[in-house]
């Protein structure tokens, strides 16, 4: 009867481990296949260190300046005596300047294809691989380089005919954010950049706001290119994110904040890049070819003939960078194109009357157009259609306002208003829209060998748009939405009704019914979101059974009425059945994906609510409750999920408002992230669950280390006994507590944290041996065997640290129960500290893992994020390790001591999922409240 209660909690914190690794999975595990081609350089790439100026070196001794090439290429640049285009290539975190060979290499080939009339010079820094995502100390100091980089990249140019007045720059991960931050600098000229391309780069906030020198760099460059727009007028910004594949960077954050309706700002996912259409994970982003060929292509549209420099003007550039990474016409790129052309009247001209038509080539040794009167299909259709599988960048279709019913003499080149597809190129104009047009001309050009299909159709808009509403986020996949397209033609328009939230996530599945076909094209579908560049597509042969996923990257902002499209580019002679239901796996993946970030907040949460549920049972009964059962009856999301929100709802009106800032309060995070559409009460009661979870089993994984840990001890030394009433302190563990505080102030105070964290545990692995041999000596005693059964009701511990049977053989002996009682108490009050401490040492981990590597240049870690709370932590251990609950109990503050883990458990949900740095601040108030309990 007794196990009860834990089997249950056990199978409850299974299954709740089990979605949580479920979303793990999802995110890291199920996403499309790598796409991308590898970039090979065809010669060795050789890297040319260029001398800085002394007082740079001395300044910035970790950093250093490249210049890329390749075979002769370098040689002759050994001399840096330039005449190209400088572009610099900043690597992200733990990136390394090398990176740059794809670029360098692919733009090398390029300009040997035009004869070096124009060619780029790639410079690339080596930030020494620094882990600046995660802490955010060197941020400026690397942005502060780059100017420095910069000036000096243009002064290798002063003598030369073209010498350029900017530099391009193309930012990786955090590269990107470096390059925006030059703008923030007092003595920086934003004439020294005009374009900025960024891969993967999180622009709204950081992955993991560890410290605060991360999260006030974010805010300083956000706040200064939304206030001071006019620094970046004259700079246009490309932001490049990876899709799905990429589970480091989520594409969402690559959206640059208040700028997507900025003229001369792009945000594009690598997915809807035309002849890319690939997903890339966060690494591949920099070395994928078509990716790479597209940037390449438009670096060299973007040169202005007459300065052989990137264009100033910044029109052109956007009109460039929409050509390459938006929407491709299957033309090169022209500025101004000559939309009236002159059409060759000595071809063979061909009337077409019929709604539908197809014409296979195959051969053809003399040009022909197929003219297409539009007249009479004014009156029946609102729109036509054409697709052709030659995927060449010549013109083809025309548009012509001739009376004359048998050719046109000239016609408006409608092929600039074609889309490239993988398969296809297609176009599709209201004839509304064109009321002038007498006549749709196709073009079919003499060719020799090739075999190509032309597709033309009249249709009505309606006829091809149909409505699928989605399932309910909650409808786990057993219910499913359909729809038959019966009719046959080249294009539907299936939307999605009621998506645009992020944690909507789908599985549409169609199947294509067709007629025997010998030649049968594939069918193209894209899923098509307007309010983001994020389309993603999907080749498929038919007939056929394909699946695709359907999830946001950004939600559908408030004041957009426009609806996600299915749409589907189809065979002629196919039907076409679509069905669409909720995958559960994939919600949960998404709900990971947007909040992975904010989990150790959570799982803290729920820990501190254990400790204090462990002080109101020590306090009320004596007795302490081991951390997982103190878990299982403290940790409940009521106690915390309402507060937040009637507080986020309260804020929304000006007199509590004026309240909160009148108490000086920081922002709510749940105001932050419902700012960035990713907040609503269930998810955070989800979150608060699966902290549960982890706080769980992390708890039982601890407690299972601690037993073998102990019984390593026990077979390695002789037990001391149990430890008796000491001092809380002694000159010793001043001595300790002292040399501690002098290593976080001369070293790292990550570094700090971690020794006190080690001497803790070890304490308490002597600890735990003691009372294990204590227990034996009981259990060996006859005069004690008696008392076992009549105290067998006593409190037990299960699944833990064998506390259980500890606490039986202690309530056998009365003359020793209560030492050994006091002792378990200990113990287990103990085992919960260093449960919190594991998370505040995983939060402090990454400034110490960058202080050991940049140990050679300094000893001293600087800025330190970790010190203040390093010094706190280690006078505040240094007493608390050797304390016991005897003090406790009696203690005029106890009251005070059980009360405050709720309401920090609480600060914590409400101010740390966008602040990470803030929650170890809140575990130590509780930690140090223990501390005056021990002493007053």
């Amino acid at each position: 009867m007794g196990r009860g209660p834990g089997v249950a909690a056990a199978l409850f914190y299974g299954a709740v481990a089990a979605l949580v690794l479920l979303g793990v999975r999802d995110v890291l595990f199920l996403y499309e296949e790598n796409r991308c081609s590898m970039t090979y350089m065809y010669e060795y790439p050789e890297y040319l260190k260029i001398k800085l100026p002394k007082k740079i070196s001395r300044r910035f001794p970790a950093y250093e300046l490249y210049l890329y090439g390749e075979g002769n290429y370098a040689e002759e640049n050994k001399n840096l005596l330039l005449t190209g285009i400088p572009v610099l290539f900043l690597p992200g975190n733990a990136g390394s300047y090398k990176q740059v060979r794809s670029l360098g290499s692919i733009a090398l080939r390029k300009a040997e294809d035009v004869d070096f009339k124009y060619h780029f010079n790639f410079f690339t820094v080596n930030f020494n691989e620094e882990l600046v995502a995660l802490y955010g100390g060197s941020l400026q100091r690397q942005t502060r380089f780059v100017h420095e980089c910069i000036k000096v990249i243009l002064k290798l140019y002063k003598d030369q005919e073209f010498a350029p007045s900017s530099v391009a720059i193309v930012g990786h991960s955090m590269g990107g954010l470096v390059a925006r931050a030059l703008l923030t600098l007092k003595n920086f000229k934003p004439e020294f950049i005009n374009l900025l391309i960024t891969q993967a780069t999180p622009h709204v906030a950081p992955v993991m706001p560890l410290d605060k020198y991360l999260t006030d760099f974010y805010t300083a460059v956000n706040n200064h290119w939304i206030l001071k727009a006019q620094d970046v007028r004259n700079l246009t910004t490309l932001s490049v994110a990876g899709g799905f594949r990429d589970y480091q960077v989520r594409s969402g954050l690559a959206f640059l904040p208040r700028l997507s309706q900025h003229s001369r700002a792009l945000f594009v996912v690598s997915s809807a890049v035309p002849r890319t259409w690939a997903s890339t994970d966060h690494l591949s982003i920099v070395w994928c070819k078509e990716l790479i060929l597209a940037t390449i292509r438009a670096l060299f549209d973007l040169i202005d003939e007459t300065t052989k420099q990137i264009t100033e003007d910044p029109k052109k550039r956007m009109l460039v960078l929409n050509h390459h990474f938006v929407r491709h016409p299957a033309k090169f790129f022209e500025e101004d194109p000559e939309t009236l052309t002159e059409l060759k009247g000595t071809l063979i001209w061909m009337k077409i009357k019929s709604s539908k038509w197809t014409y296979t080539v195959y051969n053809e040794s003399d040009g022909k157009y197929f003219m297409f009167p539009l007249s009479n299909h004014r009156k029946t259709y609102s729109h036509v259609h054409c697709q052709n599988s030659m995927l060449d960048t010549s013109s083809w279709i025309y548009g012509c306002s001739d009376n004359s019913s048998s050719m046109c003499l000239e016609g408006f080149d409608l092929s600039w208003k074609a889309e490239l597809l993988p398969t296809v190129k297609v176009v599709t104009l209201k004839l509304q829209e064109y009321p002038s047009l007498t006549n749709l001309v196709v073009y079919v050009p003499a060719i020799n060998g090739n075999k190509f299909t032309l597709d033309c159709e009249f249709f009505k808009e309606d006829s091809r748009t149909v409505q699928l509403p989605v399932t309910h986020l909650f409808s786990f996949g057993l219910s499913s939405s359909k729809i038959v397209l019966n009719s046959t033609g080249l294009i539907y328009n299936v939307q999605l009704q009621h998506f645009g939230q992020i944690y909507q996530a789908f599985k549409i599945y169609i199947e294509s019914h067709c007629q025997p076909h010998k030649g049968r094209k594939t069918s193209v579908y894209r899923l098509h979101i307007p309010w983001s560049h994020e389309d993603s597509i999907t080749v498929s042969k038919v007939p056929s059974f394909t699946e695709i996923s359907a999830k946001l990257h950004i939600a559908q902002p408030e004041n957009d009425s426009t609806v996600a499209v299915l749409n589907i580019y189809s065979s002629s002679d196919c039907q076409y059945e679509v069905t669409i239901k909720t995958s559960f796996s994939q919600v949960l993946g998404q709900v990971i994906r947007f909040h992975s970030g904010s989990l150790p907040v959570y799982v803290i949460s729920n820990m501190l609510l254990a400790y204090g549920g462990q002080l109101s049972a020590l306090i009320s009964t004596g007795h302490c409750s081991d951390f997982v059962l103190a878990l299982g009856r403290a940790a409940k999301p009521y106690k915390v999920d309402p507060f937040v929100n009637v507080v986020k709802f309260l804020l929304g009106f000006n007199w509590f408002k004026d309240i909160w800032n009148v108490l000086f309060l920081p922002e709510l995070d749940a105001v932050l992230l419902n700012k960035q559409d990713m907040w609503f009460p269930l998810v955070s009661l989800i979150l608060f669950l699966f902290g549960t979870g982890i706080a769980y089993w992390g708890g039982i994984l601890f407690s299972s280390s601690l037993r073998l840990l102990s019984s390593l001890w026990l077979s390695l030394t002789r037990p001391t006994g149990l430890p008796k009433d000491s001092k809380l302190m002694t000159p010793r563990r001043a001595f300790m507590a002292i040399l501690l505080v002098f290593v976080s102030c001369t070293t790292c105070g990550a570094f700090a944290i971690l020794i006190i964290y080690l001497h803790y545990i070890f304490k308490v692995i002597k600890l735990h041996s003691n009372v294990r041999i204590e227990q034996n000596v009981l259990n060996m005693d006859p005069k004690h065997s008696k008392g076992t059964s009549d105290n067998s009701n006593k409190e037990t511990v299960k699944n833990c640290d064998s506390a259980e049977t500890i606490t039986e053989a202690a309530a056998a002996s009365p003359t020793t129960n209560t030492a050994i009682d006091n002792v378990v108490n200990s113990l287990k009050i103990h085992v919960t500290i260093i449960n919190l401490l594991t998370w505040i040492v995983l939060l402090s981990l990454p400034s110490l893992i960058y202080w050991f590597q940049n140990l050679r240049y300094n000893i001293t870690l600087d800025p330190d994020p970790c010190r203040t709370m390093a010094i706190i932590l280690v006078s505040t251990l240094g007493i608390l390790m050797n304390s016991s609950t005897t003090k406790v109990k009696s203690s005029k503050l106890s009251k005070i001591a059980v009360q405050l883990p709720l309401p920090l458990s609480v600060a914590v949900v409400a101010f740390g999922p966008m602040h990470l740095y803030r929650v170890p601040y809140f575990v130590i108030c509780s930690l140090l409240l223990h501390v005056l309990c021990c002493i007053v």
